[in-house]
């Protein structure tokens, strides 16, 4: 039996985009880490020691749900908490993390599984069109950014990807 959709450009997008997240995921299991997780890690590792509340922005996600991940990235010793006062004399206090040593080693490992994926996707690909799938799945992300009403920097597309001398 056969999707209804499955001759549209969206629904083999989908399908790649899930396939991808599997053996990614697949990958960071070997690690430990579950899909998700990964993200933290590359902020913490690209940003340093952040505020709780700049990670949730960053990731695009409500500040409990930040925190759940901080706090299991924390038992599995990959991240730390610290706090600190907001104002002299207040209690108001912020919760800042970074990366254990543990966890710039993960960083380090999830940027390689990041290009072995990429490496296996790409596999029979020319160079040619690694550059131009690339050249075009950043239009299309920015086309439906701007559908959604808003433009790339909203949906963390590099503003200048089109004109990168990657492509």
């Amino acid at each position: 039996m056969t999707h209804p959709s499955e001759d549209t450009l969206g629904w083999l997008l989908a399908q790649a985009a899930r396939l991808h997240r599997f053996y990614l995921n697949e990958k960071l299991n070997e690690m430990g880490l579950f899909a998700g997780q990964e993200q933290v890690i590359q902020v913490l590792d690209s940003l340093g020691s952040i505020p709780m509340g700049e990670l949730a922005n960053i990731l695009r996600v409500r500040a409990p749900t930040a925190s759940k991940a901080v706090t299991r990235l924390t038992a599995l010793g990959f991240v730390e908490r610290q706090s600190e006062r907001l104002a002299e004399g207040g209690d108001r206090r912020s919760v800042r993390v970074r990366l254990t040593r543990k966890g710039k080693t993960a960083a380090a490992r999830i940027h390689a599984l990041w290009d072995e994926v990429e490496a296996d996707m790409v596999a029979d690909f020319d160079p040619k069109d690694g550059k131009r799938l690339r050249k075009l799945l950043l239009r299309a992300a920015t086309n439906l950014a701007t559908a959604l009403g808003g433009t790339e920097q909203n949906f963390d597309i590099p503003l200048d990807a089109l004109d990168d001398h990657r492509i």
